[in-house]
């Protein structure tokens, strides 16, 4: 019979310690920061190709649930760096100061299935300022008839205010539903509206 090992003792300050040392030398796939704007706390998080995510801190239950579902569908290897995303908070700031009428910011569609990524890139070509429906939308898609598709790729866009799904309304001039709330949309909408009045 072989003798039983007694267990190691780890020190909880050595295994902060080393995952400390692990944190800054390897490098992250996935980069995130909590930004305040005047829509309500966001979380920004970008890979080397782009923004990948702009998510509602309230709308999808805090920022340890935003980190972890994008580590299950990105990369487990996701740190806070909010200098990494510094662009992303200067454009948000100067769009919401109505300085900005396009982001100019590169973008990561892999959170996007193919279709979702041509709705949502209709969505992109609104200009600030107007809007278009759902079947507008989903026409300049290439899926005339696919208003109610349109509508789901566009509750699911990963990059609200950026991709402006909000810009996108009902047939009859309603508002529909919105990622982060009517009110947000509302209130985006609000905002375009009154910095192109006269």
């Amino acid at each position: 019979m072989t003798k039983a090992l007694p267990a190691p003792s780890i020190d909880p300050s050595d295994a902060a310690a080393a995952a400390a040392r692990f944190g800054a030398g390897a490098p992250a796939d996935v980069r995130y920061a909590v930004l305040d704007t005047p829509a309500g706390r966001v979380v920004a998080a970008a890979t080397t190709r782009g923004l990948v995510r702009l998510a509602y801190e309230d709308w999808n239950d805090g920022v340890d649930r935003i980190v972890e579902a994008l580590a299950g569908s990105l990369s487990p290897r996701i740190l806070e760096q909010p200098a990494a995303l510094d662009a992303v908070a200067r454009e948000l700031d100067e769009y919401f100061a109505g300085r900005r009428r396009a982001f100019d910011l590169r973008l990561d569609w892999s959170l996007c299935t193919p279709f979702a990524r041509r709705v949502l890139g209709a969505a992109q070509r609104i200009p600030y300022g107007q809007v278009a429906t759902y079947g507008e939308v989903a026409e300049r898609a290439g899926s005339p008839g696919g208003s109610r598709a349109a509508g789901n790729a566009l509750g699911s866009n990963p990059m609200p205010i950026v991709v402006p799904c909000h810009r996108v309304v009902r047939a009859g001039g309603a508002l529909g539903g919105y990622t982060g709330g009517v009110e947000r949309k509302e209130l985006l909408l609000g905002l375009e509206h009154a910095a192109i009045a006269p």
